[in-house]
């Protein structure tokens, strides 16, 4: 503990962000350089705890408490503190793989378990550990590393998300010859894909970590899906190994039943954005190979990252109105009496997408000024009832009731509150409602078996199937989840391939 007075002596400071106004005109990332004093200054307040809560990666309350990376935290804190960089960034890889991505786009539950939390701010962690990895690279520290022997075992890893490509580089490491086979265009799987570019740069940041790990001997074979171009089975005779890592990608839809479900207008968070970043990448936005929003009332049903993505998304192409429906009520500011710490704290955050709304249709969110002010999209304890076409098969609003919390009826945790319906004009609607599970074609394709959710049966900490030399990773296994759980689940389960492949493993 470099300044045992450091918690003491300074505030919490993270990077600025472009004001709201300034970054709707573009796609690139948002938050603002942050000054070297600062940051000693940031990793000066960590206390050097006798018990580290932030990387003990428990799940508490069915949440991350901690880091599931087991990131070494307080150690590259003290070495910020003291202008180690260099040792820093070794004792940030060790545990990461990818600390690029995740200090930029994972929420953070280590700040959520960070004992000096639980009476001041907690230490910035998420800010120091992406300027940490984003000096590395500006440095040069960071280069390809090439094993120096092959061992003559081949593992084929279907899907290039962040479970994928943690055990690529893992596997990779040991020795493997590993192929990595990806649907789409474009490697990165959701971190390509599913996260907008304001918030993950793709070109300068996920595509430089595609290229180290192809410097590295790693093969990646793109638009090519298994199950329909390859059968799976096909792999297991040409590999020694396969992990499966397609991540949980069948979204849910709870208005199967609602009337106007299938109007023309209505569409998957994911089919927004995916196409949306495509079209970036490919043309900038010229081919119109996309969902547009622009001049159009958009809702997004759902909150979330997702939610807040398909927000940022639609008033950047430039959308006529927007909001967004929460079907809970909002949180409160301050932890309640039944979410201690070190539990991720569920309060009202309020996100990018948020603050642009509000920048933008702030006064439009303010329709009854007896109210509490309102300066953001979200609507909350809201129940969508109806899409209401135009007569022509196109969505043309939105009718929705009000929820009683307090008051459970009929089998649910809430109530209708009479006399609250309303309806909303629309022309777009986004469903941003999570996922339920893995696409079942390789599942069924290699006989695998799975749980009551339709995940891959595959034990935490083995991660092997009921086929033997098929492993399983990631959300296709576990359930949507972090980035961070993803990460954790790649890199332990190419320790247990790399056991099964020679025996013996020294992959952490």
């Amino acid at each position: 503990m470099g300044k045992p007075t450091g918690f003491k002596e300074f505030a919490r400071q993270v990077a600025k962000e472009r004001a709201p106004l300034e970054r709707l005109q573009d796609w690139n990332e948002f938050s603002q350089k942050i000054d070297l004093p600062v940051l000693r200054d940031q990793g000066a307040r960590c206390m050097d705890c006798g018990i580290p809560f932030c990387h003990t990666g428990d799940l508490i309350g069915g949440m991350a408490a901690g880091c599931p990376l087991h990131n070494l935290i307080p150690e590259w804190n003290d070495l910020v503190y003291h202008d180690d960089w260099r040792e820093a960034l070794d004792r940030l890889h060790k545990t990461n793989n990818f600390p690029e991505f995740t200090g930029r786009v994972c929420p953070a539950p280590c700040e959520g378990s960070c004992t000096l939390g639980i009476h001041e701010p907690p230490v910035a962690i998420k800010t120091i550990e992406k300027n940490i990895i984003d000096r590395g690279f500006a440095e040069g520290w960071i280069e390809a590393k090439p094993p120096a022997e092959r061992t003559g075992k081949k593992v084929a890893i279907i899907g290039s998300g962040p479970a994928g490509l943690a055990a690529a580089a893992q596997l990779n490491s040991a020795g493997h010859s590993c192929t990595v086979y990806e649907r789409s265009d474009r490697v990165g799987g959701l971190l390509m894909y599913g996260i907008p570019n304001m918030k993950l740069d793709k070109k300068k940041i996920v595509e430089r970590r595609i290229k180290l790990l192809e410097a590295e001997g790693v093969q990646f074979v793109t638009s090519t899906e298994i199950g329909k171009d390859i059968d799976a089975k096909e792999l297991r005779d040409k590999f020694d190994a396969i992990v499966v890592a397609t991540g949980s990608t069948v979204p849910n839809d709870f208005f199967g039943k609602t009337p106007g479900r299938q109007l023309k207008g209505i569409h998957f968070a994911m089919e927004f954005l995916h196409a949306n970043t495509k079209s970036l990448l490919d043309s900038s936005h010229a081919d119109g190979n996309y969902i547009s929003a622009e001049g159009k009332n958009v809702v997004v049903i759902g909150g979330g990252d997702t939610g807040n993505d398909c927000l940022g998304t639609s008033l950047r192409q430039g959308c006529k109105s927007l909001v967004n429906f929460e079907v809970v009520p909002q949180s409160p500011e301050a932890r309640a009496g039944n979410n201690p710490w070190p539990q991720w704290p569920r309060i009202h955050r309020v996100d990018y997408g948020h603050a642009e709304g509000g920048a933008v249709f702030g006064e439009a969110y303010q329709a009854d000024p007896q109210k509490t002010l309102k300066d953001d999209p979200r609507e909350y304890a809201i129940q969508t009832t109806e899409f209401v076409s135009d007569g022509q098969g196109n969505l043309k609003s939105i009718k929705t009731v009000q929820l009683d919390w307090s008051k459970p009826a009929n089998g649910a945790p809430f109530s209708p509150i009479p006399g609250t319906e309303k309806e909303w004009p629309a022309d777009l609607c986004f469903l941003a409602l999570g996922f339920r599970g893995p696409e079942q074609t390789i599942i069924e394709q290699l006989s695998l078996e799975t749980d009551k959710r339709t995940n891959i049966n595959a034990e935490y900490g083995k991660y092997t199937t009921n086929v033997p030399g098929v492993f399983a990773a990631g959300d296709c296994r576990r359930g949507q989840s972090l980035i961070v759980w993803a990460i954790n689940e790649g890199r332990e389960c190419a320790r247990e391939c790399d056991r099964f492949l020679m025996g013996n493993t020294q992959l952490p």
